[in-house]
């Protein structure tokens, strides 16, 4: 053991707050999700079904209400820690779909800084890094099972 681990138990911090790694995830998944599915409903699943119909998107009307209903629905289950390898399968379907058909010809990258204009900063459109970290939130969450203070946890069958 060297000096820096005497001094700094890090396997002991590590193995104490463990089991609570996931839950900073789990709530910053679950609010993405559940924000975007509400700014969709908010704005009007017609409104979100004009989108998909401009970029060729079958039956845009389901569409629209399948993909608020699962991000909603995902988002808030997420939070709550419920049902979250179930719930992200559909979400991960998802985001792969939005990374194909929507974000895939804007590279990687989900910021691209255009210029400043009165001060403030002008985007372009966003590339598929803010999916691809999705993805792989639900896929580490599901990974690590249950996290303390979520339904999971409190209603697993040991």
């Amino acid at each position: 053991m060297n000096y820096l681990e005497n001094v700094l138990p890090w396997s002991d911090v590590r193995t104490t707050f463990a089991p609570y790694a996931a839950i900073p995830l789990r709530l910053i998944v679950g609010y993405g999700l559940l924000e975007h599915g509400v700014a969709k409903w908010l704005r009007g699943p017609d409104a979100f079904a004009e989108v998909l119909r401009g970029i060729g998107v079958p039956l845009p009307h389901f569409m629209a209400w399948l993909t608020i209903a699962t991000e909603t629905l995902s988002g808030i289950a997420i939070l709550l820690g419920a049902f979250v390898w179930l719930v992200s399968v559909p979400a991960i379907v998802l985001l792969a779909v939005a990374i194909f058909t929507v974000h895939l010809p804007y590279g990687f990258s989900s910021i691209k800084l255009l210029s400043i204009s009165d001060g403030r900063a002008q985007f372009g459109p966003p590339g598929y890094e803010c999916d691809l970290l999705y993805i792989a939130c639900l896929v580490a969450l599901c990974l690590m099972g249950p996290t303390p203070w979520s339904f999971d946890s409190r209603h697993r069958k040991d």
